[in-house]
């Protein structure tokens, strides 16, 4: 027994060693180096690589790093914009390999990069995406019994700075895309760092916002419920629960909102609530606003996956769902009857769901229905979702 109990402590002092090691040898290595003239410089030790590649969002395609001295492999960019960029090294044919000295790490679906903030000064868009000194908000994981879909379920809460002193506040409800989860905009998209600057600086009034999981079978964020540690997937699940939902989280949606009233100091009406979301979730807000026209008085569409029905073809040009379906022209003409004081929509200019909303935006202006829109540079990206977060958080409840 004492023999056994010796054997144990030496492996963990040989895995403490290990481990400070690596810490030590990474340390050694700075990686990525935001450089003073808005050039970034990556690095990476590999003394036995053949060839080594950096790719990211930073720019197109794949760079190749030149190998230096003691096995530092090297390589820097061009002046970059002020932005929130990600990037995984190719290293001899692997690719998609993390940077071993960049601690900092988001998972989109599976995949899994790295991440670096330029920014240039006060109020660029690095700036806003990154922690200053200002009053913080807080985040919490809550769950919510949901009636309609039969299960516990799991939401991210943001509350502004002093929401613990009192007082009754608006909510903004921030719907995520496919192969999301409730932890999507707070990590991918930088929602608290954004409320929280935007809010300190007077540009978006004090709000709590709600991030719910979008999928409708799940509690959950994998392997944060009782499922266990299953691969996510795109629109199918991947290797998680194949049980079909008894209920769309459109048709739900109440559930979340009569949990966040009685549960939070929210301004129940319609003028103190907005929901927004990207690619699924700018298809769910879409949705939501034909079935609950009086309930929200904000509706932000995100590079929206418009469909009508309970399916989302792809297959069917959305100019067809319009004209096949025998419910949406009476539920539009609801819905801006009802006078929402602001329906607005962005949309990347080479996004592959932009036709959906060019019929939409041709049947609303036959109608002469009153919505914003903005078109933005580049596709179905976070990097536009943040840019849209940030217009529409300035424009509600004001």
């Amino acid at each position: 027994m004492r023999k056994t109990l010796m054997m144990m402590a030496l492996a963990m002092v040989c895995l403490s060693v290990s481990a400070q090691e690596k810490l030590f040898n990474s340390a050694s290595v700075q990686s990525p180096v935001v450089n003073s003239d808005g050039t970034v410089t990556f690095n990476l030790y590999a003394p036995k690589a053949v060839k080594v590649e950096v790719t990211g969002d930073f720019q197109p395609g794949v760079a190749q790093l030149k190998e230096g001295e003691n096995g530092v492999w090297s390589y820097t960019t061009g002046k970059l914009a002020p932005e929130m960029y990600s990037y995984t090294f190719n290293i001899d044919g692997m690719t998609g390999v993390k940077d071993p000295a960049n601690i900092y790490v988001n998972r989109d679906i599976v995949s899994f990069t790295n991440i670096f903030i330029v920014s240039e000064k006060k109020g660029d868009k690095g700036d806003l995406y990154r922690v200053n000194e200002v009053p913080h908000g807080n985040l919490s994981k809550v769950w919510y019994d949901s009636p309609t879909l039969k299960m516990q379920r799991r939401m991210t809460v943001y509350t502004p700075a002093g929401y613990d002193k009192g007082g009754r506040y608006p909510v903004l409800y921030l719907l995520h895309g496919s192969g999301g989860d409730e932890n999507a905009w707070s990590e991918l998209g930088r929602a608290a760092q954004i409320l929280d600057n935007l809010i300190a600086t007077g540009k978006a009034k004090p709000m709590i916002v709600v991030m719910p999981n979008g999928n409708p079978n799940c509690q959950a964020a994998p392997g944060e419920w009782s499922w266990g540690m299953y691969t996510p997937g795109f629109r199918d699940g991947g290797t998680g629960p194949k049980t079909p939902a008894v209920a769309t989280i459109p048709a739900s949606f109440m559930d979340i909102v009569n949990y966040v009233d009685q549960h939070y100091r929210t301004v129940k009406s319609r003028a103190g609530r907005a929901v927004c979301g990207l690619s699924m979730g700018g298809g769910h807000t879409f949705a939501i606003s034909l079935l609950y026209p009086t309930t929200f008085d904000y509706y932000g569409l995100f590079s929206a996956g418009l469909h009508l029905g309970k399916d989302f073809n792809m297959n069917q040009p959305f100019s067809e769902q319009i004209k096949n379906d025998p419910n949406f022209a009476q539920q539009s003409a609801r819905l801006f009857g009802s006078k929402p004081k602001l329906y607005w929509m962005g949309m990347g200019k080479t996004d592959f769901l932009y036709q959906g909303t060019v019929d939409l935006r041709a049947y609303w202006d036959s109608k002469g229905y009153k919505y914003e829109y903005i078109e933005t540079d580049g596709g179905h990206i976070w990097r536009n979702w943040r840019i849209y977060l940030t217009m529409f958080a300035e424009k509600i409840f004001k």
